[in-house]
């Protein structure tokens, strides 16, 4: 150690730069960013804060190991489903509460002292309040689709007749909500592409034309009938049913036509003179 101390020493003070010049290890990349600084090799053991350079003679210089890999970096490695996981330290095991003082975390565990939360089981549900009324029972609802129910989502796409009288049709023109799209009256979207039309009383209409819609108000009704418009009601969109409850619809219905046609006979006999 002395021997190698002693070249280390005899080495540097040959050396006129202040940096140690290193032999090139077989290494084909650039070596400018693998060579250390010389802080980083050596201090001085003698003296804190005494420079490097200081007339001292022979300071004590010790060697520190430096490991210079000479290997490529690896490449990137890809997402695969066997190598992924959450981050190191993400995801924590839940503490698992004692039952006692052996435990080491106190007589009752954070448990308290006495009550149904502090007893083995289950406990109590979400939102439970000790048998008062709680609280999402206690607060206003909302009318509608913002209050949870299906009653405020919209069943029709609604056209005023100013909406009509606005788009310039002429004479015994068919309004439908085919023809409403096309004259960029509605745009429907989403859940209402699927949805009938149907026809509001704001506004008046100045032209007689031939309407074709699943529902009217009415106001509109009356509205129209006045302008001499001729309207078409729509069918609506058959329920679905099953093929058992359709079979069992249709038994009853030739039973109830069967049964009702003596009847209507005997009703035909006593009319006749």
């Amino acid at each position: 150690m002395a021997s190698c101390l002693s070249g280390v020493s005899a080495s540097y003070s040959s050396v006129s730069s202040p940096f140690l010049q290193l032999t090139a290890p077989p290494f084909k990349g650039n070596l400018d960013r693998l060579r250390p600084s010389l802080p980083s090799l050596f201090f001085l053991s003698r003296a804190r804060g005494k420079s490097l350079y200081s007339s001292t003679p022979n300071p004590l210089v010790r060697c520190r190991s430096s490991a210079v890999s000479t290997q490529e970096p690896a490449s990137p490695v890809r997402f695969r489903l066997n190598n992924l996981g959450p981050q190191p330290g993400s995801r924590k095991r839940s503490k698992r509460k004692g039952r006692g003082i052996a435990a080491g975390q106190g007589n009752s565990c954070g448990f308290g002292m006495r009550g149904q939360k502090s007893r083995s089981g289950p406990g109590v549900r979400k939102g439970f309040e000790g048998g008062q009324m709680p609280l999402y029972r206690r607060i206003p609802k909302l009318r509608g689709i913002a209050g949870g129910m299906r009653a405020g989502l919209p069943k029709f796409v609604p056209v005023n007749l100013k909406d009509i009288e606005a788009a310039g049709f002429k004479e015994g023109e068919e309004v439908s909500r085919e023809s409403l799209k096309g004259r960029g009256v509605i745009n429907p979207s989403g859940r209402e592409r699927n949805l009938p039309l149907k026809i509001l009383g704001n506004g008046d209409l100045s032209v007689r034309l031939t309407i074709k819609a699943r529902s009217f108000s009415a106001t509109a009704k009356e509205k129209l009938v006045a302008a001499g418009c001729s309207l078409t009601m729509l069918p609506g969109r058959k329920k679905w049913m099953k093929p058992s409850v359709l079979k069992n619809l249709a038994r009853a219905e030739d039973y109830f036509t069967k049964k009702r046609a003596p009847m209507a006979v005997s009703e035909v006999v006593t009319v006749s003179p």
